[in-house]
């Protein structure tokens, strides 16, 4: 029989199981991360969708069209996934110092960043599309800079707190 501290002990060693990094972990990592620099011109980005169960549900590339004028930039991604479907995002993002909000058409509400060191970490809902229902999927970005023209971007999608699959990413600045 399980005893109540025993299960105190899991209860708890559950919620740090679902902690997060602080993104001010990576404040002093070179080089320094600010998207109006980094996406700008054009970037190339290839990528995948992993279920839950580590399984390759989607593989894909993206051409992301940037500008800035000012504080606000526009990101206009271009999707191809490897089945042959296309799609279309564009994002709004305005940055106050080092934090970033974001809109666009299949985000339901604002994304809201921050930018540390290499690191940038977006949180947001995002309208997915499934089996002809909308799905609202809770996004946890991070985008790393490795270099001025590399960036490494892995997003954990969850549904009720459930984790349902992760996007892995690599971006190129031509």
């Amino acid at each position: 029989m399980i005893q109540k501290s025993t299960l105190a002990l899991f209860a708890v060693a559950g919620l740090f199981g679902c902690a997060t990094t602080d993104v001010g972990e990576y404040r002093s990592e070179k080089p320094a991360l600010d998207l109006a620099q980094y996406f700008t011109g054009t970037i190339d980005g290839w990528g995948m969708f992993q279920d839950r169960s580590g399984k390759v549900v989607k593989r894909f590339h993206v051409r992301i069209d940037a500008k800035w004028e000012g504080n606000r930039g526009t990101l206009d991604e271009h999707f191809e996934y490897a089945d042959g479907e296309k799609q279309n995002r564009v994002w709004t993002l305005v940055k106050d110092g080092d934090r970033y909000t974001g809109t666009a058409a299949d985000v339901v509400g604002n994304a809201l960043g921050q930018a540390q060191g290499n690191a940038l970490h977006w949180n947001y809902l995002l309208a997915l599309p499934v089996d002809g229902r909308v799905w609202n999927m809770d996004m946890d970005d991070w985008m790393y800079l490795i270099d001025e023209n590399t960036m490494l971007n892995r997003t954990t999608m969850s549904k009720f707190g459930l984790r349902v699959g992760e996007v892995t990413l690599s971006f190129r600045k031509r």
